[in-house]
């Protein structure tokens, strides 16, 4: 049973990755791209004693990165695919664990679910940023991120996974309590693209990682149903 809960992991990531780049490619890959320059122009006519935070804390010249076309876009690919397979065996666990997925409709709940833990209810306190974009330090906007991340996740289960009111009601409260906790910011606020071109961008990441998680939820629930349940039924 483990080699199908792979394969319905890999078969999922791939799905998900394929949409996730389709959309990054044509919408948020420009995006940043056009901030670079704006980040580009900045480093030319800043000394390096009088460089921006927003330049000091996100670009680093030697830093190695994809060159720009089908390298980037491949790249982009392979780590979105590790990305996806990983997410998907946390979905195969939900499914496992806690009940079995009985239509792709049900998928596209779990992706939705997926969604609002690990980007939406994170994005309310750190929303995505384009380079050249002043930001606190990593360590702590991770710290912040990994636990809102967990207490969206034990309060999304708390307030729809048992029926007993009272830990509904500590639900509620893990899902609020992160965002009375202020996520992490900058000591000065900067960003060297413009204001318009960050909200496109905040846009952008929206639209692509929902696409992502539904295309997830819906891929991993066919494909355990097709690969995963498929195999425990001729077992059994």
């Amino acid at each position: 049973m483990f080699r199908e809960m792979v394969l319905t992991a890999v078969v999922s990531g791939l799905a998900a990755a394929l949409v996730m780049t389709a959309v990054q490619s044509v919408w948020v890959t420009p995006l940043i791209l056009q901030a670079e320059t704006y980040e580009d122009a900045a480093e030319a006519t800043t000394s390096p004693t009088h460089a921006t935070a927003a330049t000091e804390h996100h670009h680093d010249a030697d830093a190695w990165k994809p060159q720009d076309g089908w390298p980037r876009m491949l790249f982009t690919f392979a780590a979105t695919t590790l990305m996806g397979i990983g997410y998907a065996f946390l979905l195969i666990a939900v499914y496992t664990w806690w009940r079995h997925p009985t239509n792709t409709a049900y998928g596209l709940l779990y992706g939705l679910a997926g969604f609002l833990v690990f980007f939406a209810a994170p994005g309310l306190g750190l929303s995505p940023e384009l380079p050249g974009t002043a930001a606190a330090a990593l360590a702590s906007r991770q710290y912040w991120w990994v636990g809102t991340a967990i207490a969206t996740a034990a309060g999304l289960a708390l307030l729809f996974m048992q029926s007993r009111w009272w830990l509904r009601a500590v639900g509620v409260a893990l899902l609020i309590a992160p965002h009375l906790i202020a996520a992490p910011q900058p000591a000065v606020e900067g960003a060297l693209a413009p204001a318009a071109l960050q909200s496109q961008f905040v846009v952008a990441t929206t639209v692509c990682s929902i696409l992502f998680w539904l295309s997830l939820g819906w891929t991993s629930a066919w494909a355990y149903q097709k690969i995963f349940l498929a195999k425990a039924e001729l077992s059994s």
